[in-house]
C-alpha cells in the first residue's frame, strides 16, 4: 500500500497573548470544516487534521494529511484552495457566529485541570518554552473578552489567508517509497511564485533570521 504524507505548516507568531487567542480562535472555527472537507468529500486520507502547535513558544497552524490516493503536491493544492474557499467564510462570519466561538473558546479556557500530571504538565512547559506565563488562562480569557470581530479578522488576512502578507509557510511533502516517478515530476516542476525548495535543511537554517530567545542564555530564564 502507497501512504504519501503532507504537512503544511503556517509559522504566525512568537508567543503573545493577543496574537495567541486570535490564532485560537481560528483553529476552533476551520478545524471542524477543514476535516469535513478534505477528508469527508474530498476523501483525501483518512488521517486529516487542522491543528495549532507550540515550538518553543513560535506559533503556527499545521494541516497534516496522509494519504493512499493522493501525492503530497496535490494534497498541498488542495489544502491552498480551502483557505481560499474558507475566506468568504472568516470574512461573512455573523457577529453572532464570532461570539458564540469567543465563548465556546472561554470556556475551554477556563476548564480545570482533570488531574495533577495535567496542571503540572501546564507549568513545566511554561518553564521549558522560556515563556514563564504562569497566568496565562486568565490574561488571555481577559483578552478574548474584549477582542472585536474586526480584529480577528484583520489577523486573517495579514498572517493566514493565501497570499496574505505576511503568511511563511513550509510544506513538507513524504512520497511513498514505490512511487518515485511522482517524485521525480514533482521535484522537475517549477517553483510556483514567491516559492523556495528546500534541497540543504542545514544551509537553508542558517540563511534564515531567528526568533529572539524567549530564555536569558544557557541555564538562565528571565523573569520579565
Amino acid at each position: 500500500m502507497r501512504i504519501h504524507r503532507l504537512s503544511n505548516c503556517i509559522q504566525v507568531h512568537q508567543d503573545d497573548a493577543l496574537s495567541n487567542i486570535k490564532l485560537e480562535l481560528f483553529s476552533l472555527i476551520s478545524s471542524q470544516p477543514a476535516f469535513n472537507q478534505l477528508r469527508t468529500v474530498e476523501q483525501l486520507g483518512y488521517i486529516t487534521y487542522l491543528s495549532l502547535r507550540s515550538d518553543r513558544g513560535v506559533w503556527a497552524l499545521e494541516v497534516v494529511i496522509q494519504s493512499t490516493v493522493k501525492d503530497p503536491s496535490y494534497l498541498d493544492s488542495r489544502i491552498d484552495e480551502f483557505f481560499k474557499t474558507f475566506e468568504s467564510k472568516i470574512h461573512e462570519l455573523s457577529d453572532k457566529d464570532f461570539k458564540r466561538n469567543v465563548k465556546s473558546l472561554i470556556d475551554s479556557k477556563l476548564e480545570k485541570f482533570k488531574n495533577l500530571w495535567e496542571e503540572s504538565g501546564f507549568y513545566w512547559g511554561e518553564i521549558e518554552a522560556g515563556t514563564l506565563k504562569f497566568d496565562r488562562v486568565e490574561s488571555e480569557v481577559a483578552l478574548l473578552r474584549e477582542l472585536k470581530k474586526e480584529e480577528f479578522i484583520e489577523y486573517f488576512d495579514e498572517y493566514i489567508k493565501v497570499d496574505a502578507p505576511q503568511r511563511r509557510t513550509v510544506s513538507v511533502q513524504v512520497f511513498s517509497g514505490n512511487h518515485s516517478a511522482e517524485f521525480k515530476k514533482a521535484i522537475a516542476e517549477a517553483d510556483p511564485p514567491k516559492t523556495c525548495r528546500i534541497t540543504d535543511i542545514f544551509g537553508f537554517k542558517r540563511s534564515r533570521p531567528l526568533h529572539r530567545s524567549l530564555k536569558g542564555g544557557p541555564g538562565l530564564i528571565t523573569m520579565d
